[in-house]
């Protein structure tokens, strides 16, 4: 039997509103940010019909936040009802959304300018951490990682983006001098462990609870497939035969006429990216990204291997076979710096294959944690003693078959919104999300 994860990180982080703060404050940097990098003309544009202009996205989050901290936590009057159904994500389709009354952008960042300001006047009345929803700053750290989820979601309209570079931001460092003689797979024993949370303050419903699963001894990659990996799978046909694809993944490989990762194109016998308007050599060691859940299937099936299930990856990610526990993150429970992971948007790529050796799980794989969404093969579903909560949009609506889970998070996630227990999903056929994968194998030692 292992034992749950019992480290509080709010509780050790010292002072709780200071650490909200904090929280609150890089999720509203990051935001103005990505805003102010472009014209007001951009903002309103709809860059794809998969996206929401930029200027949804912005009031949307001052919305939620004034929905969740000021209504629901503070009892106070709605600022502007008359909007809420604008920036319901429910009711409007994304194709849909430029064709709303929405607010322009002067007015979108007043509103969240002054949500903000009497969210923080708020914080400051120690009243609301004595209600279910307050308790450990829950609502708090509800919105921070909306507001970073959003964020990420920004990112993925600047890059679908069509216009010179508006982001700058510096290439993470060369991959460690073990990087190439790292083994090909790590092996993870079998055996008990325990998976999702009951502790973590900040978790989200469907991380929720910690419940324990068996799992079977297997083999792992040791870092996430790079792009030279896939341009093997390319050039020895892989697109070009059934063999290797699901049957729905082969239909929509026909219907959408794919040949390569998203934003890929084949010029003078080289292949090019599209990488946030700038167009480059595509780079072999790093991880591949913008491949859906039915190209990553269909890679691992050509290597005669398979993905890991979605238990699989976090037992690797998480299990200490030492302590017999299940650790917040690859590395401990302490909390990323930027030694462990490539996140938050510091760099605009993933890092090289086999980076972050202070990140490694115990299991001895990298990158676990940051640079790419991995896509595993399990569906969207409840783990036992599921209670959908603060409400059933969250999660619950989305459980099922028709979403496929990715674990461990990218470049483009924040801190506050990625944990060994974090859980991600979207259709199998998405490919603007900043997702790869690494396959796995049945085993033994």
């Amino acid at each position: 039997m292992t034992a749950p994860v019992d480290h509080n990180p709010i509780a050790d982080a010292g002072d709780l509103a200071e650490h909200i703060a904090r929280s609150l404050d890089r999720a509203r940097r990051r935001t103005e940010g990505l805003t102010g990098a472009v014209d007001d003309a951009d903002l309103i544009r709809q860059h794809s019909p998969l996206m929401s202009p930029l200027v949804w996205d912005l009031a949307h989050i001052g919305n939620q936040e004034e929905l969740w901290i000021l209504r629901n936590l503070g009892g106070r009057d709605p600022m502007h009802p008359e909007i809420d159904p604008l920036y319901d994500a429910f009711e409007h389709p994304r194709a849909e959304r430029p064709t709303l009354p929405l607010l322009p952008p002067d007015e979108a960042r007043r509103y969240v300018h002054e949500v903000r300001g009497r969210v923080m006047d708020l914080l400051e009345q120690p009243r609301w951490a004595e209600t279910s929803l307050g308790r450990q700053g829950f609502a708090f750290g509800l919105i921070a990682q909306h507001e970073q989820q959003h964020d990420e979601t920004m990112l993925i309209t600047h890059q679908l983006r069509i216009g010179e570079p508006a982001l700058h931001r510096p290439a993470p460092p060369p991959a460690p001098a073990d990087a190439l003689s790292l083994p090909l797979e790590v092996f993870v024993p079998g055996g008990p462990f325990t998976m999702g949370t009951s502790t973590e303050p900040w978790a989200l419903d469907n991380e929720r609870p910690a419940h324990e699963v068996d799992v079977a001894g297997f083999w792992l990659d040791t870092t996430p497939v790079t792009n030279g990996a896939y341009l093997e799978f390319i050039a020895d046909g892989g697109y070009d035969d059934p063999r290797w694809w699901s049957p729905p993944g082969w239909e929509h490989r026909l219907a959408a006429g794919l040949v390569a990762p998203l934003y890929w194109s084949h010029d003078g016998g080289r292949w090019l990216r599209r990488r946030f308007g700038v167009t480059e050599p595509v780079p072999p060691a790093e991880p591949v990204v913008h491949v859906s859940y039915y190209e990553a299937e269909a890679f691992a099936a050509w290597k005669g291997r398979r993905l890991p299930t979605e238990a699989e990856w976090e037992k690797a990610a998480r299990h200490d076979p030492a302590g017999g526990r299940s650790r917040r993150y690859p590395w401990g429970d302490e909390d990323p710096l930027p030694q462990h992971a490539n996140l938050g948007q510091e760099h605009l790529q993933p890092a090289p294959a086999g980076s972050y050796p202070d990140g490694a799980a115990p299991c001895g794989a990298r990158q676990l944690i940051g640079d790419v969404w991995e896509w595993v093969a399990s569906d969207f579903l409840p783990y036992p003693g599921f209670a959908a909560w603060p409400y059933k949009e969250y999660s619950e609506v989305f459980f099922g078959p028709d979403y496929k889970m990715l674990r461990g998070g990218s470049f483009a996630v924040d801190p506050v919104a990625c944990r060994g227990t974090f859980r991600n999903w979207d259709y199998p056929i998405r490919r603007q999300i900043f997702a790869g994968f690494r396959t796995a194998r049945d085993g033994e030692r």
